[in-house]
């Protein structure tokens, strides 16, 4: 049964990120991946919680993973900030990639920080 959630979760966070990152880049029409960014950091400070509920408060293990695995890996996207950072370089804006590593760095870290400290505080 946990692979169903998994699969629904999943199916969720995909049509998620999909949303988010179209409105963001629609209302904030730059070259920067902004969309992309807002997801992967958003996407940390859930999975964050769900961490900080799963050591902190007893969060069970099912729910940890439906959401964290299900929702959260399917609404995050290693590869996508991957080909929009190449992109980002092969156009020549290498300032701007190296900008979006580093946010993407620091501020997902800072967001699953966050959302740990969060987490073990609910």
């Amino acid at each position: 049964m946990i692979y169903v959630g998994v699969a629904v979760a999943g199916a969720v966070g995909a049509v998620c990120r999909y949303v988010v990152d179209r409105v963001v880049q629609r209302r904030l029409y730059t070259v920067m991946p902004t969309g992309t960014l807002i997801v992967n950091v958003t996407g940390s400070f859930v999975a964050g919680v769900v961490a900080g509920l799963f050591l902190y408060r007893g969060l069970g293990s099912t729910p940890a993973v439906v959401i964290g695995i299900g929702f959260v890996g399917a609404y995050t996207t290693l590869s996508t900030f991957d080909l929009e950072t190449l992109r980002l370089f092969e156009s020549g804006s290498v300032m701007l990639g190296l900008a979006n590593v580093a946010a993407s760095v620091v501020l997902g870290l800072t967001a699953a920080a966050a959302g740990v400290a969060l987490g073990a505080l609910l």
